[in-house]
């Protein structure tokens, strides 16, 4: 007996192939959805920091299984490293790495996410500021000031930097006046200010500059960038601590209709890759910074501490610029009174809760320490 409900082979098959083309329509949505995004950084592809800007996108690839997929240039391939905030912004370039401080020209306050002591802030503490106590709004307030239509997200907090890399050990304040001296961002102010000729050159033309004796010092950023940029074979004398850049931290920048194109699953892939990589480059950075510390002093580059006259002299040019600056710039004042209003009741319990690390060291490892 033949039961009528049942289905015959021709409808058997007529079921897959809906079926399949119901399966296969949104695969192929999805492929044809991928997007791929052109980044540069501002940095030489040899730097450490250019491999923490491909340590980003590494994770936003990995986390986007195939929908998104980040490509990181080194400085220059599409546009000179100071010019990357503009070449985001007109959609040149999807987005880039870098760090706020190279857009100082554009408004001296954006030079506050990197330069001076941060009122006694730690890097890690800068960031907590920016995204717990209002910076990020501060900032995305002065992108709109300067019409720069993008999406900033701050992240990596650096070790403080070295006062810098000198033909001659700087043993007093005195020693600064006259020295022809590369730094950026509101550290040109600061050692103008105690008297350097200071020159604002980018990462990657600094030691060719003082292997020519174009300039008599500089400063860039850490151990492990400072040793593939080739410091050590031209100059042998490295002063280490500073408050010109003790609380710095990485950006990582988007063209802000680029990123608004992308579903709400890709940008908190974005979000939570920028978190990841904040922690990822942090442990990072004391791995490397510290072999190659090591390397260095192998190599026969002499450190010396930065004298503490030297670190007040700075602390005193820091307070004159940014009254002035402050003076001139309302969100310049803005910035600075919402870090100090931040820095005076995080440091104080900082300073309070942590312990002298340095007594440890110092019990344990006392020939080195």
């Amino acid at each position: 007996m033949t039961d009528n409900k049942s289905p015959n082979r021709r409808s058997l098959l007529k079921g897959v192939a809906v079926a399949a083309g119901a399966v296969s329509a949104p695969m192929l949505a999805t492929a044809q959805t991928a997007t791929n995004l052109r980044f540069q950084s501002t940095w030489p592809a040899k730097d450490i920091f250019h491999e923490y800007a491909n340590d980003f996108a590494k994770k936003v690839n990995d986390m986007a299984g195939g929908k998104l997929k980040i490509e990181v240039l080194p400085s220059g391939s599409v546009v000179p490293a100071f010019q990357l905030l503009e070449a985001v912004n007109k959609g040149t370039l999807d987005g880039g790495h870098g760090v706020v401080a190279y857009h100082y020209g554009k408004n001296s306050a954006l030079a506050l996410w990197g330069s001076g002591p941060a009122f006694g802030m730690d890097p890690n503490m800068v960031l907590a500021w920016h995204n717990y106590g209002g910076g990020k709004a501060l900032l995305e307030e002065i992108y709109k000031s300067i019409n720069m239509d993008v999406v900033s997200y701050l992240y990596g907090p650096m070790p403080t930097q070295p006062f810098g890399w000198f033909k001659k050990p700087i043993a007093k304040v005195e020693d600064i006046k006259g020295v022809k001296f590369r730094t950026v961002g509101l550290a040109v102010d600061m050692y103008t200010d105690m008297g350097a000729a200071v020159n604002p050159l980018p990462g990657g033309e600094i030691v060719p500059a003082l292997d020519r004796g174009l300039i008599d010092g500089a400063e860039f950023n850490n151990a492990s960038s400072d040793r593939l940029l080739g410091f050590p074979d031209v100059v042998k004398n490295c002063m280490l601590q500073s408050f010109h850049q003790s609380g710095e931290q990485f950006e990582i920048l988007f063209n802000k209709d680029k990123l608004a194109a992308l579903p709400a699953e890709l940008r908190s892939v974005i979000d939570y890759a920028v978190q990841a990589a904040s922690a990822d480059m942090s442990w990072k950075a004391i791995e490397r910074n510290s072999k190659d510390y090591t390397e260095l002093k192998k190599a026969g580059v002499k450190f010396y501490k930065t004298p503490d006259a030297i670190l007040r002299a700075q602390l005193a040019s820091w307070d004159k610029i940014i009254a002035k600056k402050g003076a001139e710039n309302a969100l310049f004042k803005k910035v600075i009174d919402s870090q100090k209003a931040f820095a005076e009741r995080t440091t104080a319990w900082q300073n309070d809760y942590m312990v002298d690390f340095k007594m440890a060291a110092r019990h344990y490892f006392s020939k080195k320490a």
